[in-house]
């Protein structure tokens, strides 16, 4: 069941699976914390049970839609986010983040290093090095962002479903197709134009150049059949001090869903520990 916490002025739901010890999930566009429940609840068959924080983020789920879009940006965002774990008593814990949850994982470790104890990311980047690459894809945001406000959700999720990225997703059982659509209807057409004018890629800031600095053990996770993400993460892997990249077979983009157990049991092994799960 969800709660709700004022964090700096914006309400955030957000659900808490007790457990061991705490775990930060950030999940991706157009997702919520939900998405995440069914990989717990594989982790704790392989005996693993951390306690898992699971905040949809702004302009998400049952969270706020700020009108100020810069509310969402990723300063803000990571703000917020030591806010909440200030609110539930954490002084520092795991986090673990799915594509532009990865992004937001990555950002927070950089802001608040003293907080992540270790870091999960999935299909995830470090961000647009090049300044003209960056504000292209800023005006692309911005084109979508306004479609989407124009035409609303029953235009959009289809459109984003047949994103090609998402083209191994063919291969998923229906009831798991469904329920994503129903996390990606629970929010607003409003809430993801604004989480793209605010929190998009094109405007997050390149991380490339401080991957040097998070000396905290870093899990890359991609799935083989992503060549454009397990690229990213071959080439941050060196850059990072204490970092795996592991490649997950038989999954694209979204590893979570499309192979659900071998994820899970990569999580556990890590949150156990273990000293490699390559």
């Amino acid at each position: 069941m969800k709660r709700m916490a004022l964090i700096r002025g914006v309400r955030y739901a957000y659900q808490l699976i007790p457990g061991g010890e705490p775990c930060l999930f950030l999940h991706g566009f157009t997702g919520a914390g939900d998405v995440f429940v069914p990989v717990l609840e594989r982790m704790e068959s392989y005996g693993c049970r951390p306690s898992a924080i699971l905040p949809d983020l702004l302009g998400h789920g049952a969270s706020d839609v700020p009108d100020d879009a810069a509310r969402l940006s990723m300063d803000e965002t990571v703000r917020d986010l030591d806010a909440l774990l200030d609110e539930m008593g954490v002084s520092s814990c795991r986090v673990v983040g799915y594509s532009m949850g990865g992004r937001v994982a990555l950002a927070f470790a950089a802001m608040y290093p003293h907080r992540v104890r270790a870091l999960v990311l999935e299909s995830a980047s470090p961000g647009i090095e090049d300044a003209d690459e960056r504000e292209a894809r800023r005006r692309e945001d911005d084109r979508l962002a306004d479609e989407i406000e124009a035409r609303g959700l029953d235009w959009f999720i289809p459109v984003w479903e047949r994103r090609p990225i998402f083209a191994t997703h063919n291969a998923l059982p229906e009831e798991e197709k469904a329920r994503q659509r129903a996390i990606r209807r629970s929010g607003s057409a409003r809430g993801y134009a604004q989480s793209l004018r605010g929190l998009g890629t094109g405007r997050q800031p390149s991380y490339w150049n401080v991957l040097h600095t998070l000396t905290m053990p870093v899990v890359l996770i991609t799935g083989a059949l992503d060549a454009k993400f397990t690229a990213i993460a071959e080439r941050m892997e060196p850059c990072l001090p204490n970092a795996v990249h592991v490649t997950i077979d038989g999954a694209g983009h979204t590893p979570h869903l499309e192979q659900p157990d071998r994820f899970a049991a990569k999580l556990a092994d890590f949150f156990s520990g273990a000293e490699c799960i390559g």
